[in-house]
């Protein structure tokens, strides 16, 4: 059986964008990995303002998905200059 060709890339310009501070939590099953993320967001029915991080959206990919992307962003970042020497302590992760 011949390979068929990759599928033709459309963008998307109305596609819905997301602003995460942090990659909260990761979790693998049935062949997928799920990434939460959060962004922090102020109370301002109170004075001061509380702050609480909460989660803004979610990520399912399957397992090579997020292989890829993994390895994409990694390859992105160190083009960009960021050194990887000593992994990045993250707020909220212990």
């Amino acid at each position: 059986m011949a390979n068929a060709p990759a599928p033709k890339f459309v963008d998307n310009p109305t596609a819905p964008e997301l602003f995460a501070a942090a990659a909260t939590g990761f979790f693998a099953a049935n062949g997928t990995i799920t990434i939460t993320f959060e962004a922090v967001r102020a109370d301002h029915s109170d004075n001061p303002g509380s702050l609480s991080r909460v989660v803004v959206g979610r990520v399912v990919m399957p397992v090579p998905g997020a292989q890829g992307l993994a390895i994409g962003l990694f390859d992105f970042l160190q083009k960009q200059g960021v050194a990887f020497e000593k992994a990045a302590e993250q707020p909220g992760r212990n």
